[in-house]
């Protein structure tokens, strides 16, 4: 029992010193961080943001979802840019991240910065900048970005099946997933509104329509009429097709999202289960009949996620191409 108990101790202590030093990694971003070393860096990223934005809206939602993947694995390190080697796969090519694109926006937002000010500003910080502007240019919420990120220079693509969360988790496994990261619950329901822009593959969802429970059955937890239009899209096996997550408004950032939910109308099983907890489904109602306060909380949970597991100081290092390490 006394070997047990000074196990228990030893781990606690060590999670404790994990916590404080991601803390105060996090501590070292600051507002305007290339004030100095590369003024414009923060005009160059929005406007070559908006060179692709505007052209293409919808690449708005799949830049957000990168810096999501990117934080959630190591950190918000930029390590979901690199390329794979010959020896190691990706995060980027990993199935769960398959579907991301927009990484040219990213590549020309450092092309550009690096003409400007050659080795200053981290891919990881351009990341955070473009989801940003992407999401605000499509009349999305705006958020201060602190900025000081500095790039990792590890990718793993089976990190992506341990530590991104699966659309198909239950409320507890998602709490779970937040809650290692240093996020809320309260987090966990704001993020999943990004759900409000975008489009998902029929695989992602295809259970709930045809094999929920392994006995060719439909999810009961979901409005029989949705399923039953949600199956004229999605035939069995069917891996290419999409469709929009918040259907007729996808392409603009809103609450719609809440008021599908509410509906029993969220195409994931991860959005479904944010029914399953007191806390999420009062916040799900509040926005679903008042859409109060969601541009401001996504701000602050969206802060609050691009400081996870922050590389700063000497650490890691500045990228010259945000596919490849020094």
């Amino acid at each position: 029992m006394a070997i047990q108990g000074l196990f228990s101790v030893l781990v606690f202590q060590l999670l404790l010193v994990l916590f404080v030093f991601t803390r105060a990694n996090a501590q070292c971003l600051k507002l305007g961080f290339y004030e100095k070393t590369c003024p414009s860096a923060e005009a160059i990223v929005k406007q070559t943001t908006a060179q692709y934005i505007y052209r293409a809206p919808s690449l708005a939602a799949p830049l957000l979802r990168m810096h999501f993947h990117d934080c959630f694995i190591r950190g918000c390190d930029g390590s979901v840019l690199l390329n794979s080697t010959k020896n190691n796969q990706a995060e980027r090519d990993a199935i769960p991240n398959l579907s991301l694109r927009g990484f040219q926006v990213i590549d020309a937002a450092k092309s550009a910065l690096e003409k400007k000010c050659p080795g200053v500003v981290s891919c990881a910080d351009i990341l955070a900048l473009v989801a940003r502007d992407a999401v605000s240019m499509i009349n999305g919420p705006f958020w201060q970005v602190p900025t000081g990120r500095r790039d990792g220079r590890v990718s793993i693509g089976s990190e992506t099946f341990t530590d991104l969360p699966s659309p198909f988790a239950n409320i507890t496994q998602l709490k779970s997933a937040f809650s290692s990261k240093g996020l809320s619950v309260k987090d966990l329901v704001v993020l999943s509104g990004g759900h409000t822009i975008g489009t998902a593959h029929c695989f992602g969802f295809a259970n709930r329509l045809y094999n929920f429970t392994g006995k060719g059955d439909t999810d009961p937890t979901m409005d029989p009429n949705y399923i039953a239009a949600l199956k004229k899209k999605c035939k069995p096996g069917d891996v290419s097709t999409i469709v929009e997550m918040d259907p007729g408004s996808f392409k603009k950032f809103d609450t719609e999202y809440y008021t599908l939910v509410n509906k029993r109308r969220g195409l994931f099983q991860s959005d479904a289960a944010l029914l399953a907890d007191s806390e999420t489904k009062a916040y799900v109602r509040l926005q679903a009949t008042s859409g109060y306060s969601f541009f401001k909380d996504f701000a602050v949970s969206m802060v609050k996620m691009g400081q996870i597991g922050v590389l700063t100081g000497k650490s890691g290092e500045i990228r010259k191409q945000c596919a490849f390490i020094n």
